[in-house]
């Protein structure tokens, strides 16, 4: 009698079409507990792919059907759905959070190098991607942690004088490293009492929670699978829509969903995604979805209607991108290395370029990858666009490259002229470059309106390229820093005017 209502409620709860995998013997006792316990997770994971086949079962799926990049899975998992247990046991000698947990060694923190058993390749090109090393890209260049001190750090004014406080930990995680990542690590174990009435012990971990892209995990590795495929569902689908980017790039410093809203691929999407297939694979241009989101042009297996193959599926993210045109003082070739920490540029500062927008060549991917780059996302486009309106939006963008550019390089001329003048301090006089009113207005002008403008023209969300955070707000802040300038060197000396409009 138990048999068949078990089989009556595996019935239930996972379609016909997966019921050969079944329930390991350890996910089932989690679930015994947990399902009552946590029974909002346990829920999306029944709702989860996972839940409903097994390795061995995707394995046998065609080259572009196979969602698992693994050749082989060690036999313990093959057969199983993908559980609570084969998740959340696997390594436990490499995880700091491992636990004794009624008799299993368990970890907290699932991380790339458990989801590699099955992934390989995904894993494999995740490492190679700026946002696995994310962490250590902000933490460990000196100029970027001036910056994150002085939007993060505590202003006390006292005695007449504004005093800047550290940040503290908890601050700098629920700000730039809710993102970028923090580095997880386990303070010690302490016991409390659970909801079942027993007492059991679990490690403190700190920097948790989180799920940014570039965090540092128990085991050493780097990233979170679930920064696009949520746990513990791990939907495609939720990877695929443009909703999931939206938590790290909306703005002002990388406003690219804003945009993608106001575009009309976004138009698009709003109107009619709805009625797309985000579950498919691969992913047919023209049937499963008639207009980009963000995975289809950087991410995503893209075929034609024939099965032609139009761009690979990818997790380094970049490897479309000949530029990287967010983030940093001047748009240029996106680094060769995903640890941009290692970048030093003619004057031994962190950064890819000159202050005078000169490329730290050395570090930066040549023009040889560069069109290689630019030729598979120009795929993408030519999926539904003609050559010449590719060619066309192209040339468009690259220019935008060009005077956004030099309108940072004019911006940052002027800086420079008040730290020489000691109307503002700066490098020289080893103070920070982000702290003082004129120098807030400089970063601005590259990080919010350059950025804006770049992005924007990128996707075709024309009103940030004008007057919502774009060229306007370029041209205002670069006058207004002039005005700045040239008062505070009334008394001292004049600048050179500005160059009059050529009225022809």
């Amino acid at each position: 009698m138990r048999i068949v209502l078990l089989t009556a409620a595996l019935v239930l709860l996972f379609p016909s079409h997966f019921r050969a995998a079944q329930l390991s013997d350890a996910t089932g006792e989690c679930l015994d507990c947990h399902g009552n316990i946590a029974s909002g997770m346990v829920a999306a994971w029944r709702h989860s792919r996972h839940a409903k086949t097994s390795p061995q079962e995707a394995m046998k799926k065609t080259k572009l059907e196979r969602r698992i990049s693994a050749s082989t899975v060690p036999k313990a998992l093959a057969q199983n759905n993908v559980g609570c247990a084969e998740c959340h046991t696997l390594n436990p000698e490499k995880h700091s959070d491992t636990f004794e947990h009624n008799g299993y060694q368990v970890h907290i923190v699932v991380t790339p190098e458990d989801c590699v058993t099955c992934h390989p390749v995904e894993r494999k090109n995740y490492g190679k991607n700026l946002m696995s090393h994310a962490y250590g890209n902000l933490v460990n260049n000196t100029l970027y942690q001036d910056l994150v001190r002085t939007i993060n750090g505590v202003q006390v004014f006292d005695a007449g004088q504004m005093e800047l406080q550290n940040p503290s930990p908890e601050t700098n995680a629920d700000s730039c490293l809710s993102c970028h990542g923090t580095r997880i690590g386990v303070k010690g174990f302490e016991t409390r009492e659970t909801v079942i009435g027993e007492e059991m012990e679990f490690p403190v971990l700190s920097g948790w929670p989180n799920v940014g892209v570039g965090r540092i995990n128990p085991d050493g590795s780097k990233g979170s699978c679930t920064s696009c495929h949520t746990s513990h569902r791990f939907s495609i689908e939720m990877a695929r829509k443009p909703h999931t980017c939206s938590q790290c790039h909306k703005g002002p410093d990388v406003p690219i969903y804003k945009i993608y809203q106001v575009s009309k691929h976004g138009n698009i999407y709003a109107s009619i995604g709805h009625k797309w297939n985000f579950e498919e694979v691969p992913w047919t241009v023209g049937k499963d979805f008639t207009a980009p989101t963000c995975a289809a042009c950087h991410v995503s297996l893209v075929v034609t209607e024939e099965g032609d193959v139009v761009a690979e599926r990818t997790h380094q993210m970049n490897n479309r991108l000949p530029w990287r045109i967010f983030g940093l003082i001047y748009s240029h070739a996106h680094p060769r290395s995903p640890d941009t920490s290692v970048i030093r540029n003619r004057a031994g500062l962190p950064l890819p370029t000159d202050l005078g927008g000169d490329p730290a060549s050395n570090y930066l991917i040549d023009n040889q990858e560069q069109q290689t780059r630019r030729k598979t996302l120009q795929q993408v486009c030519l999926s539904c666009h003609t050559s010449q309106w590719v060619d066309g939006h192209w040339a468009r963008f690259e220019n935008t490259i060009k005077t956004t550019n030099e309108m940072t390089a004019s911006t940052t001329k002027l800086i420079l002229k008040a730290w020489e003048e000691e109307a503002a301090k700066g490098l020289a006089a080893n103070d920070s470059i982000f702290n003082e009113a004129i120098e807030k207005k400089w970063a601005e002008q590259w990080l919010f309106f350059a950025n804006s403008t770049r992005m924007s023209s990128a996707m075709l969300g024309t009103d940030y390229a004008v007057f919502d955070n774009g060229r306007w707000y370029m041209a205002k802040n670069i006058q207004e820093i002039y005005d700045w300038l040239k008062m505070m060197l009334a008394v001292g000396g004049e600048i050179s005017p500005v160059a009059k409009p050529n009225k022809q």
